[in-house]
């Protein structure tokens, strides 16, 4: 359960309504400008295995069963495996599109939910490490279909590489997904910690994973925004727990996903109340001068001229 209060059911939430008559508003520090069209949110986590694909795919098919155009881009190039979990094989991916072979267009498969996917390479080592100019081009590329998104996900590899970093610079939000582990705890506060002294980011929205209760994961967030605020200076937001629960076992050993195969369960309304809690987020803003959407100002101003920031008691 999260911290917010459960419709029942499983009915899924309008989140087209509140979308449409949200308006733009500008969030604190943020330059002047006119509404983003496509909302782009980075789910990263400092460890692997805590569940980030799976909640990627189930966030994105709930947003698109809503009647949002869902993008999914899966941002760990080595290892991808959100279309494994959808019971899918891509013929091209990824790495077809940073080595200049294919356009995006070219390698996009449709998921469930009128989710759209571009799915990563799987054991290729060489796209891991990619180069400034393999950035560009796939981050540059991506216009080419950004309007036809509401909303675009980025599924990012675990922990800080510099692909890591790159696509969370690349995002208006960035969700760091946590469970109650000791290890996953401090990973995340590591992964938020080179975030705002390289990169100067310092707000970060936070879900627990796999909790046992709702005071559970309230206690991981109080912990993590505790050591968070004293050391790094960063806002954390509360985005709410997501818990065990065995139906999601089920459908990933049946490449469903449980959203769609068992609406009900509670690990299908806490993700829906996770959707209604990113939709109700400020509107992005793109500054007035940048063509498209936003890639040219993140290239320009948040990753290339950063300056490193040093956190206190570093």
């Amino acid at each position: 359960m999260t911290k917010h209060s459960s419709d029942g059911g499983g009915k899924v939430i309008d989140l087209t309504r509140k979308l449409m008559g949200k308006k733009g508003s500008e969030r604190v520090g943020d330059p002047g400008g006119r509404p983003s069209r496509t909302r782009v949110v980075a789910v990263s986590s400092g460890k692997g295995g805590v569940g980030k694909t799976n909640l990627v795919a189930n966030l994105a098919y709930t947003l698109g069963s809503a009647g949002l155009r869902v993008l999914v881009l899966d941002a760990d190039l080595g290892l991808g495996n959100i279309d494994v979990l959808l019971g899918k094989a891509p013929r091209h991916n990824l790495s077809h599109v940073i080595n200049g072979e294919m356009a995006v267009s070219d390698i996009l498969v449709d998921g469930p939910g009128g989710m759209r996917i571009l799915p990563a390479s799987s054991g290729i080592q060489d796209i891991t490490a990619l180069s400034p100019a393999q950035r560009l081009r796939l981050i540059t590329s991506l216009d080419a279909v950004m309007d036809s998104a509401d909303i675009l996900l980025i599924d990012t590899a675990a922990g800080i590489s510099a692909n890591v970093m790159y696509f969370n610079v690349c995002a208006h939000d960035i969700v760091v997904l946590v469970t109650p582990e000791p290890t996953a705890i401090t990973d995340a506060y590591a992964l938020m910690k080179v975030m705002r002294m390289k990169y100067g980011e310092d707000r970060f929205n936070v879900v627990v994973n796999m909790t046992a209760s709702e005071r559970e994961g309230e206690e991981v967030f109080r912990q993590l925004d505790l050591v968070s605020r004293r050391f790094l200076d960063i806002s954390l937001a509360y985005c709410g727990s997501v818990p065990r629960d065995t139906a999601l076992v089920t459908a990933v050993r049946r490449q469903s996903l449980v959203c769609d195969v068992n609406a009900s369960a509670p690990v299908s309304r806490s993700i829906r109340e996770l959707a209604e809690v990113i939709m109700g987020m400020p509107a992005p803003l793109v500054p007035e001068g940048y063509d498209n959407h936003f890639w040219r100002y993140l290239l320009e101003e948040k990753f290339e001229k950063k300056q490193p920031v040093r956190a206190e008691n570093d």
